[in-house]
């Protein structure tokens, strides 16, 4: 999971990158980037930390033109701890290209052996991102025939790409002196928004891809649409658009798990608004929370802030049970989830919340999450819930149990980090120390994300079910990922 954004403007992009970074910085925060172009030359910087740590006047400064690419990290391929690995990644022919990745590929053995015995191109790092970019340079090359670059002929290039590159991408790539390209896997299971706006002072076009719509709105950009899978958009730089869908079969089949957590609440993707999703969830979750607990049970319904409160609320709503807030977060700490190794997530989680004992003394209260992964802060959870004197700890996930690795852009790479693999729902509730623990079932989830959707059908939920969309992720490549890939 990282985030994403590309402008093309009539005015210098790099603030405008700057700002849309600030609003995706839930999405990574490892690291993060932004490159410019200022005609055919490329300005660029990038540095580990978050946004607000990484750039200083002097970076923006440099940061000159009115094209611009920006990249928020969070590391599911390399070395989260190697600063040459955040991106944007360069590449200086054809043209140069500077290209940012959401996703991950996940025939990165087969690139590596290609992209050096037959594309004759060195990689100097282990980022799918830069295997990524180095076979859009392949292909844009062996399709240009003149000194002219034409949309057809970039389209006819990542036709290629589609056939060469297998996992998930949303992609945005500069060409140096030709334009804005964008382009998003067959299945779209990474999300990508494009938006438009009238520049100031003249009738000119103005235009942003990003990987949530609420990027867009803060810009004052009109949402166009999504990003269809397998379509390629390309800006031109005195603002045309030219697109064209360049996969033989496309599917919109997106990750689940955007909606569950990743994506912030006031963002609508695919058509689904992931607060309204989130507040579903919750209805469904209610639900299953009555067939498995006594009348009389629970005294307080409590979400773990931020992403389960509007599940939670709608579990209180419906159960009829008072909603309390007994979890104070510090806004000040990364989310938990996507910090690197275990350890620090461990000692991250107590600096995060804190339980007030005012809510939970003598109650039997009963814990929205939005999904129990590693099992690590959940079990922080109950255990502070405990101390602060609750009489009785229930939990629930509003998603089902995530039993599976994740090879599409989430940090889930082994099954023995993942706490409900191998075991029964009982043997995870006493790992957590939770009196009941309770999870959403995989039919309840999917249809409450695709609740009023005609066009999706089917959700990436692989974590979840073992079942890979992409239908080229085997046994051997998973055990290939558990064995040389950290969380």
């Amino acid at each position: 999971m990282c985030g994403i954004v590309g402008i093309v403007s009539t005015e210098p992009a790099n603030q405008q990158v700057y700002d849309s970074l600030l609003l995706l910085q839930h999405r990574g925060q490892d690291s993060t980037g932004i490159a410019t172009a200022d005609g055919s030359m490329f300005h660029m910087h990038k540095a580990r930390g978050q946004v607000r740590e990484a750039f200083r006047t002097r970076d923006m400064r440099a940061l000159l033109g009115n094209m611009g690419v920006g990249h928020v990290r969070y590391a599911t391929k390399g070395d989260a701890a190697n600063e040459q690995e955040s991106q944007p990644f360069y590449v200086n022919a054809p043209y140069g290209i500077i290209l940012v990745h959401n996703g991950n590929l996940t025939n990165t053995r087969e690139l590596t052996e290609d992209l050096f015995r037959i594309d004759r191109r060195h990689m100097n790092s282990t980022s799918d991102t830069e295997m990524l970019v180095n076979v859009l340079a392949t292909e844009l090359e062996g399709q240009i025939s003149g000194r002219e670059l034409t949309p057809d002929q970039v389209f006819a290039a990542v036709s290629q790409v589609h056939e060469r590159v297998e996992g998930s991408y949303a992609t945005i790539a500069m060409i140096a002196g030709q334009g804005l390209l964008a382009f998003r896997d067959p299945w779209g299971i990474r999300p990508l928004v494009l938006g438009r706006r009238t520049a100031a002072g003249n009738d000119r076009d103005e235009w942003i891809v990003a990987s949530e719509s609420l990027v867009l709105e803060a810009g004052e950009y009109e949402v166009v649409r999504d990003v269809a899978p397998g379509e390629a958009v390309f800006i031109t730089l005195d603002g045309q658009l030219f697109s064209q869908q360049c996969a033989r079969s496309p599917r919109l089949v997106p990750c689940s798990f955007e909606y569950v957590y990743l994506a912030r609440p006031d963002s609508i993707m695919n058509g689904i608004s992931v607060y309204e999703a989130r507040l579903r969830l919750g209805d469904r979750l209610a639900d299953t929370v009555t067939r498995y607990t006594e009348a009389g049970d629970i005294d307080v319904v409590m979400p773990i802030p931020d992403s389960s409160r509007p599940a939670a609320m709608n579990v209180a709503q419906k159960l009829g049970i008072e909603y309390r807030e007994g979890f104070y977060k510090n806004r000040y700490v990364g989310r938990t989830f996507i910090m690197p190794g275990q350890a620090q997530r461990k000692r991250s989680v107590r600096q995060k919340l804190n339980a007030m004992s005012s809510e939970f003394r003598g109650k039997n209260v009963l814990i929205i999450d939005d999904s129990i992964v590693r099992g690590t802060t959940s079990k922080e959870i109950v255990d502070m819930a405990r101390h602060a004197g609750a009489n009785k700890v229930t939990f629930a996930s509003a998603a089902p149990p995530v039993r599976f690795p994740h090879v599409y852009g989430i940090n889930m790479p082994s099954r023995k980090e993942l706490v409900a693999s191998g075991r029964s729902i009982p043997e995870v509730a006493q790992l957590l120390g939770a009196d009941n623990l309770i999870y959403q079932s995989v039919e309840d989830m999917k249809s409450a994300i695709l609740e009023g959707q005609s066009e999706i059908t089917d959700l990436e939920m692989s974590c979840f079910t073992g079942e890979y969309v992409t239908g080229t992720v085997s046994e051997e490549y998973l055990a290939w990922v558990e064995a040389t890939q950290l969380s």
